[in-house]
């Protein structure tokens, strides 16, 4: 199996357990065979609570159980296209050790490519947090980092100068943060190639070698983003999972505003 975390569904040889991860009326109208739907809005809300923390295993083990990877499958994942939600629970999955790819394109080069998955495995999973070639940063680690960390930000201009709050109390970007909106990443439904990716990188300042951290305002951009860094051959990676919102969130943590 590929170590790259993006493949296209085409040439998939691996007998994958398949994650959909798209809502549920989508999945009702039609999925691939043997697929199952992950409840994306439930880990969405998990994720950002004290309870459903990364760091709480026990949640995580017994969402992820259901699922039917088992403890030595591979879980092949796919979204409507927009690739941020495969990419959430992708960075989820590898963060406890877990084998996943996402399959590039989406739903529709899934259904075109034809792909079955494998049957569940019932068995329970054995989480090991921090496994996965991507890690996890926290608000504390990162404010002390911010001298050695590349930190990649990957919203867009407007939320990067200011100009966007979202729901957030104030706006800008951290000190010395790179802008690369994870738009920029893909084509149409499909994450760029690696050598494109690797030139888009480059382009804007990052270095092979030089740890990076990505982050967006909730998470799902992040992740993206950290699946592009390593599909283009960057190394370490992290992602500051509760990301811009949790900065802000927090007066004692430096935020730029341009002029």
């Amino acid at each position: 199996m590929t170590s790259d975390p993006v493949i296209d569904p085409e040439i998939a040889s691996h007998p994958l357990r398949l994650l959909d991860v798209r809502d549920a009326d989508s999945f009702a109208a039609g999925h691939a065979p043997g697929a199952v739907r992950v409840p994306i809005e439930d880990w969405v809300s998990a994720a950002r609570t004290p309870e459903g923390g990364l760091e709480n295993t026990t949640h995580w083990a017994d969402a992820l159980t259901p699922l039917g990877i088992g403890p030595d499958g591979v879980a092949g994942i796919y979204d409507d296209g927009r690739m941020v939600e495969a990419a959430r629970v992708w960075f989820i999955l590898q963060y406890f050790g877990v084998s996943a790819v996402i399959l590039n394109g989406g739903w529709q080069a899934v259904q075109s490519a034809g792909l079955t998955g494998r049957d569940a495995d019932a068995r329970p999973i054995t989480l090991q947090p921090g496994k996965g070639p991507v890690g996890l940063m926290d608000r504390a680690r990162l404010k002390e980092a911010l001298d050695t960390e590349t930190v990649f930000d990957t919203r867009t201009e407007a939320e990067h100068r200011g100009q966007d709050l979202k729901s957030n109390a104030r706006g800008g970007h951290l000190p010395g943060a790179v802008l690369l909106p994870h738009a920029d990443l893909l084509d149409g439904t499909r994450l760029r190639p690696q050598a494109d990716l690797r030139a888009r990188l480059e382009a804007v300042g990052f270095a092979p070698g030089r740890p990076i951290t990505t982050h967006c305002d909730g998470g799902g951009r992040a992740a993206l983003a950290a699946v592009a860094a390593v599909q283009a051959g960057f190394t370490p990676v992290s992602v500051y999972y509760l990301s811009f919102s949790d900065w802000a969130a927090d007066e004692t943590c430096p935020i730029v505003t341009p002029d």
